[in-house]
């Protein structure tokens, strides 16, 4: 048989190019024609490429990848890729698609590869429609569990329970861990739009873990100086167009 021609779909550029760096360990079952950095291209380079695989993002901005799904006429076979683990896995339990949890692993990775090689080169809309409609009558709370990060030349993959917080600067947002600072490409709207509620934006340049929050002190102009227990012990001084969110969050 002829490799699966296939598209990757993920909003995260580092996250495309990892995954895209294990996919040519496997030449004789992946080829790889194109990618996507979000729904909206994605659609429009499936319906052009016919692809007979994707490798698809969950969780994007704007249209996400079960939206995405709902709008093609005919969809090829679906390995999900996404950093959130709070989907039920008993849904992927099926021949048809597979579901691999970020960061994607080699092994995890022939794990599908072996899969592939029961069931051939069939368009599978009923099923994944299914996978869906079951997915969304669960509406089990997303979970964002890592995020992609690079220092110099290098990804990394970061959990988020390391991380105190998230500055934007210049072009970048620098990722606060506890033994090291990263950057991400990702903007704090994106952030904030995907990350777990423990995360809130304080500023229009932070966002921070609540559960590294060592004390609040009220600020003149409504404002408040947060002090963070990380190493630094960093104090970060809120925006006024935060107010409201911050006091619900000190009230709950």
């Amino acid at each position: 048989m002829r490799p699966y021609t296939t598209i990757i779909i993920d909003d995260e550029p580092p996250a495309r190019m990892r995954l895209l760096k294990l996919l040519g360990n496997f030449p004789s079952t992946f080829n790889v024609i194109d990618e996507a950095e979000d729904g909206t291209d994605a659609k429009e380079k499936i319906e052009a490429l016919k692809p007979d695989l994707i490798f698809l993002d969950i969780e994007m901005p704007e249209l996400t990848g079960f939206e995405l799904l709902e709008q093609l006429d005919v969809i090829p076979i679906v390995i999900f890729c996404t950093a959130y683990d709070q989907y039920s896995l008993k849904a992927f339990e099926t021949n048809s698609v597979d579901y691999l949890l970020k960061p994607v692993k080699l092994e995890r990775l022939q794990q599908s590869v072996n899969k592939l090689k029961l069931f051939s080169k069939n368009p599978i809309s009923q099923n994944v429609l299914e996978l869906i409609k079951e997915l969304s009558a669960q509406k089990e709370e997303k979970k964002m569990t890592s995020i992609t990060v690079k220092k110099g030349e290098k990804l990394f993959f970061v959990k988020l329970e390391d991380i105190s917080h998230f500055q934007a600067e210049e072009r970048y947002v620098k990722v606060h861990a506890i033994n090291e600072t990263y950057l991400t490409e990702e903007s704090l709207l994106t952030l904030a739009s995907k990350l777990p509620n423990q995360f809130i934006r304080i500023h229009r340049s932070t966002i921070i873990n609540k559960e590294y929050v060592h004390d609040i002190q009220k600020y003149f102009n409504s404002r408040f100086i947060i002090t963070l227990n990380n190493k630094i012990k960093t104090n970060i001084t809120s925006g006024r167009s935060y107010n409201t969110a911050i006091k619900n969050w000190i009230e709950a």
